[in-house]
């Protein structure tokens, strides 16, 4: 029996001794990958992180595929998060709802734009919009630019699109006509007449998309009550206004609509775009946020940037400023530090000036060094000059009805009485619910 302990004893020992250096190679070799581990963080699982964005600019969406992406490497390399994109753009005309059906359903974007002028006092009064004033990319902000998207004192988004505009132009038509932009309706009656005899049309009509035709409301309202109607927007506020004030406007609109481009409720936009690079028409009641599109069709086209005039007031013949397309966070995100890290990468010293090139924007911020577009620093002559105004801060629900009704305005379901008490309703109907 002692001889049988004792034989077992010694195999015992000797299994742990085999056992011990089995696991002391183990050991070595863990304590080896461990060290590669922590010197290049490969080791690590990477978080995975799904980040919604709400983008309404379709015709942008390779330049914003391009951006993204460089984002999703950068947040890989630097904070090992492996971000998956759910990224929506439906077109402006179908945006406002989609965005507030998901808002009020609790389903909001993690990112977002919304139109600095129009929608972030109400967007911010629902609680719809994270303070951003303590993250990195807001003293970066150019001061103009800052004020835009400021609001209680708070910064709450990261401007993208701040514009210059009132109409289009080509400027090789009028140079080889020997045109100038006119400065009152009567002058651009004259410019009218001018282009009929040479075989050119006048204006591009694209009206397949509601906000097309809805331009017509911001550019007449902003010259009529910079000019003489000062209190108007004030008092629609206060159910006190109507448009029937702003009756003037239908002469511009009544002179564009007639001597427009046929097919007026059939083409959009892009179409648009590219008949204007043609050369289709001379003129185009739109801004500069689609010379990307513009471009595209003929890099050497040349685009012109003029303010509408829109009565015999030359005083009124002003430039609109804006601040439009504007990326927000919701307080609401479960992924908020990486939409944080989205916003701030917008105007990250190494992309911004490349990212906001391609999209065919205006500079915003202090480390954005490229050179301004020329049809830019047409625009700023004007503004220079003191003949521009702020874009008037007028309801995205009256914008919104402004472009169905004078869709039917232009092919004659509508008259100017409707025209009126639609956006006076509209206007009414915005203050009922924002009380």
């Amino acid at each position: 029996m002692k001889k049988s302990s004792l034989v077992v004893a010694s195999l015992l020992l000797l299994m742990s001794v085999l056992l011990a250096a089995c696991g002391g190679s183990n050991a070595d070799n863990g304590n080896s990958s461990s060290s590669s581990s922590q010197g290049g963080g490969e080791g690590e699982k990477a978080r995975e992180v799904t980040l919604k964005l709400f983008i309404p600019q379709p015709r942008l969406k390779d330049e914003y595929d391009a951006f993204i992406q460089k984002f999703v490497e950068k947040e890989k390399a630097e904070k090992n998060i492996d971000v998956k994109i759910q990224l929506e753009m439906p077109n402006a005309d179908n945006a406002p709802q989609i965005l507030k059906t998901r808002l009020a359903s609790n389903d909001a974007p993690d990112v977002f734009t919304v139109h600095a002028i129009n929608e972030i006092p109400t967007f911010y009064k629902a609680g719809y919009l994270e303070d951003l004033s303590d993250q990195p990319f807001v003293d970066k902000l150019l001061d103009s630019v800052k004020e835009s998207v400021t609001i209680d004192g708070k910064v709450v988004g990261v401007p993208m699109e701040t514009l210059m505009w009132g109409y289009l132009y080509n400027k090789k038509i009028f140079a080889d006509l020997g045109l100038t932009p006119p400065t009152t309706i009567s002058e651009m009656k004259e410019t009218i007449e001018i282009l009929k005899q040479n075989n050119i049309t006048p204006f591009l009509l694209t009206y397949k998309e509601a906000w097309m035709p809805q331009l017509f409301v911001p550019l007449t309202v902003g010259a009529l009550t910079n000019s003489e109607n000062e209190d108007f927007i004030d008092r629609m506020y206060q159910d006190n206004g109507s448009f029937s004030e702003m009756k003037g406007m239908f002469e511009i609109i009544d002179l564009v609509n007639a001597n427009g481009t046929d097919r007026a409720m059939e083409i959009g936009p892009d179409e648009g775009s590219a008949q204007f690079a043609e050369g289709k028409a001379a003129m185009w009641v739109n801004g500069p946020w689609h010379a990307e599109t513009i471009l595209s069709a003929d890099e050497n086209f040349e685009i012109g940037v003029a303010p509408l005039p829109v009565n015999d007031n030359p005083e009124a013949t002003m430039i609109n400023l804006s601040t439009s397309t504007t990326f927000v966070v919701s307080p609401e995100s479960k992924n908020k530090d990486v939409a944080l890290d989205f916003i701030n990468f917008i105007l990250d010293d190494e992309v911004t000036n490349e990212f906001y090139q391609s999209l065919k924007f205006n500079p915003v911020a202090k480390n954005h060094t490229f050179e301004s577009y020329p049809w830019v620093n047409d625009a700023a002559e004007y503004v220079k000059a003191g003949k521009a105004y702020q874009d008037p801060s007028i309801p995205q629900a009256v914008k919104d009805e402004s472009g169905k009704v004078l869709q039917a305005y232009y092919t004659g379901q509508a008259k100017q009485d409707d025209v009126i008490s639609s956006l006076d309703k509209a206007w009414k109907d915005f203050n009922k619910i924002n009380k």
